[in-house]
């Protein structure tokens, strides 16, 4: 009988509630401010943008959150999602390491932006809401939410990137397939989208842009709200089933992991699979969790922690996170989910109090690293994944010198399928590894709001 590849979980074994950290942290998280008084924001200063049952959960200092089960039935449609065993990696390598990664790219979306656009569709559909306006950077959010929006019957309107917009036509076209409509960020259609173009009509845009337009319009509309598909605590939360059905597969294999390692850009799909593992450290378990993050928007390596607001127009609520400026405008990658000037406040909460670690790559290495694992194991990575897998890839290197025989765990948070274009580009020699200005960087950090 051959060694067990892929390890599945029955549906009847889907979790039933997410997690939230904030509930076992010792010191919690500091809270959102208004970014006129000063205070912290109560549950009125974001009714006009999200549904009441999403500011609850944003809020909540309840360990478990229970998932409705309309939405766990959605999830069915895909979860629970497999845990596998990278075997062949493994000995590509050369490395006694034994590798494991759960991969999110089997949900209709190719991603596990779902985790949290189903339940965040559901309880807009609730509440009476007809419209989403919401952003995307490479298109997976998008995509996503367009998904979710469909099964409810609920209008998308997504504002997305417009770097990635040129780069990802089939990403636009999965989401008009799903019936929402997609626009180019910055674009006309907003006082936030008009104001960049009259400073830059040749802006590539950014998440920090994107979010202005689409808050912006679901703040002008009362039949619209705003979805967030990163950094907030309830999108965090949603993203837990990851971590909550990893450790169950990984009691199949008989394994438990030394390592933990995700990419982040806003910190969702790290936090859907470390958080649940941060829980355990903090109960007395030594696994290292590792966030790693593209070099060309270095918000955990290189950002301040400090209250900024979370867009570029300066429209939302002020909150503590590794930040690079609200303002900061990362150079064009591939990565598109990873130009992000913030990272969520619980992922940097996280990394102020020591329980995380963070690096940085560049991107020609982590296609590199994905071109390796594709051949090895027949996925092809995002471009936002191949940061973990560059990261999984080198702390299996590192057991191979070091003759150890450590059990890793990543997250492979979605499939390449609609990012070919990318790997024509590294084939073709035209990937290059793009640098922030620190004089951009410097003038954006000089921007951040005084609090306090």
């Amino acid at each position: 009988m051959t060694e067990s590849t892929k390890y599945l979980l029955s549906e009847d074994r889907l979790p039933k509630a997410w997690y939230n950290l904030n509930a076992d942290l010792a010191v919690p998280a500091p809270p959102p401010l208004h970014p006129g008084t000063g205070q912290p924001i109560g549950p009125d200063d974001l009714a006009p943008i999200f549904p009441m049952a999403v500011i609850a959960q944003e809020v909540t200092t309840e360990r478990w959150v229970e998932i409705p089960e309309p939405v766990r039935e959605v999830y069915r449609l895909w979860r629970p999602a497999p845990l596998i065993r990278a075997r062949r990696l493994e000995k590509a390598l050369g490395t006694p390491a034994k590798i494991y990664f759960k991969y999110e790219g089997v949900s209709p979306a190719g991603s596990h932006k779902p985790n949290t656009s189903v339940p965040q569709a559901f309880y807009n559909k609730q509440e009476g809401v007809k419209r989403i306006a919401t952003e995307t950077g490479a298109g997976q959010w998008g995509s996503s939410m367009a998904f979710a929006g469909s099964l409810f019957g609920l209008e998308v309107e997504v504002f997305m990137v417009k770097v990635s917009y040129d780069q990802k036509p089939y990403r636009r076209a999965l989401m008009e397939t799903y019936g929402a409509k997609c626009i180019a960020s910055p674009s006309n259609l907003t006082h936030a989208g008009r104001a960049i173009l009259e400073k830059d009509p040749n802006s590539n845009g950014s998440l920090g842009i994107a979010i202005s337009e689409a808050v912006e319009v679901a703040a002008s509309r009362d039949d619209t709200k705003y979805a967030l598909g990163s950094v907030l605590n309830h999108v965090c939360l949603h993203q837990t089933i990851i971590g909550e059905e990893a450790m169950m597969q990984m009691e199949m294999a008989d394994a438990q992991p030394d390592i933990v390692i995700a990419c982040t850009g806003g910190g969702s799909n790290f936090a859907g699979l470390a958080f649940p593992y941060i829980r355990e450290n903090l109960k007395g378990a030594k696994t290292r969790v590792i966030g790693v993050e593209p070099a060309s928007c270095p918000t955990l390596t290189k950002g301040l922690y400090a209250y900024d607001f979370g867009d570029t127009g300066k429209l939302t609520p002020l909150v503590k996170m590794h930040t690079l400026g609200a303002t900061f405008m990362p150079p064009g990658s591939h990565a598109g989910g990873l130009r992000y000037h913030g990272m969520a406040p619980m992922v940097s909460h996280v990394k102020e109090l020591g329980l995380m670690e963070a690096r940085a790559y560049h991107q020609t290495e982590c296609f590199a690293a994905a071109v390796q694992f594709a051949r090895a194991e027949g996925i092809v990575p995002a471009p936002e994944s191949s940061h973990a897998v560059k990261g999984a890839i080198d702390e299996a290197l590192r057991c191979k010198v070091e003759g150890k025989a450590e059990t890793i765990l990543f997250n492979l948070s979605g499939h390449g399928h609609f990012d070919m274009q990318a790997y024509t580009d590294f084939f073709a020699g035209k990937l290059k590894d793009n640098t922030y200005q620190q004089a951009d960087l410097d003038a954006a950090l000089a921007e951040l709001p005084k609090v306090g």
